[in-house]
């Protein structure tokens, strides 16, 4: 049994169950709903489908990040069980976890100078962190040490692929990442913008893309171009979506035929109610490994 504990945040958009059998521990984020404090706990203690149509119908939905307080607990816990942690955190490039993390670990050290915590800046969101996470398990249970394991989170994150694309742009004007000018264009005109998340971990729009059949060919388009050998692509394949599963299944399916060769089907999760919060429906994104991000 390893002597470390893998640590995310609960950004990674997987499922409670996934995350138990793989043995991954998350902290929680936050978001408020219509002024009512709520834990993102991967759809534990709300329906997705009631979570985005509580959206569609008006709710006021606003997240929190988890502070320095909060990391502090939490890693103290392993900390006293005699673990060390690797904690993947969310791109720094959406949110300040990274710092708050880092700033509880120094900390801590203090306490527990002979324990170990590294903080990684996954530059990673969604199952984009998911997949990063997945892949550290396979090396734990590898029998790789806490320090190969980070090693290698930091040499390989830039090969973690993000591509997204939302149907629905409502939520994307809410928030201001689409001006309304730009949004009402685009719903006229039935345009999907499809986004990828560059190399600073911030989310960058790449295109315009209409109508949605032509999106979810393109999407697939990006992964022929970037993923570790092609069309013979052995790795896993993680999708998440919000409340618009058929869009996400057509793209797996095609990714099915695509690439033959990949390790097992692709997984399909949704996307967390805090990354949910500011995408609402309609959105699709895809992850696998391929090419360093450069941009």
């Amino acid at each position: 049994m390893a002597d470390y504990v893998i640590s995310t945040c609960s950004t990674f958009d997987l499922t409670n169950e996934y995350a138990e059998k793989r043995n991954i521990s998350y902290i929680n984020f936050h978001y408020t709903k219509d002024g009512v404090k709520c834990e993102d706990d991967l759809y534990q203690s709300v329906e997705p489908h009631a979570f985005y149509q509580s959206m569609v119908d008006g709710a006021e939905m606003k997240t929190s990040q988890v502070n320095a307080g909060e990391f502090i607990e939490y890693f103290k816990g392993f900390l006293k069980q005699g673990k060390d942690v690797i904690h993947l955190s969310l791109s720094s490039g959406i949110s300040g976890v990274f710092n708050a993390a880092c700033t509880a670990a120094n900390e801590l050290h203090e306490s527990f100078p002979e324990r170990v915590i590294y903080v990684v800046d996954s530059l990673a969101a969604s199952g984009g962190l998911g997949l990063l996470v997945d892949k550290l398990c396979d090396l734990r249970d590898e029998g790789k040490t806490i320090d190969e394991v980070f090693d290698w989170a930091e040499e390989n994150k830039l090969r973690l692929h993000h591509w997204f694309f939302s149907t629905d742009l409502t939520f994307y004007i809410k928030g201001g990442r689409v001006s309304k000018f730009s949004g009402a264009i685009g719903g006229v005109l039935g345009i999907c913008p499809l986004l990828n998340v560059s190399s600073e971990g911030k989310l960058i729009p790449r295109a315009k893309i209409r109508p949605k059949k032509k999106v979810i060919v393109e999407i697939v388009k990006r992964m022929e171009e970037h993923a570790d050998g092609g069309y013979d692509y052995d790795g896993k394949v993680f999708l998440t979506q919000s409340d618009c599963f058929d869009d996400a299944d057509s793209v797996a399916k095609l990714i099915e035929e695509k690439f033959p060769k990949i390790d097992g089907k692709p997984r399909i999760f949704n996307i967390g109610t805090v990354i949910g919060s500011h995408t609402g429906p309609g959105t699709v994104a895809l992850f696998f490994w391929g090419d360093k991000r450069v941009d």
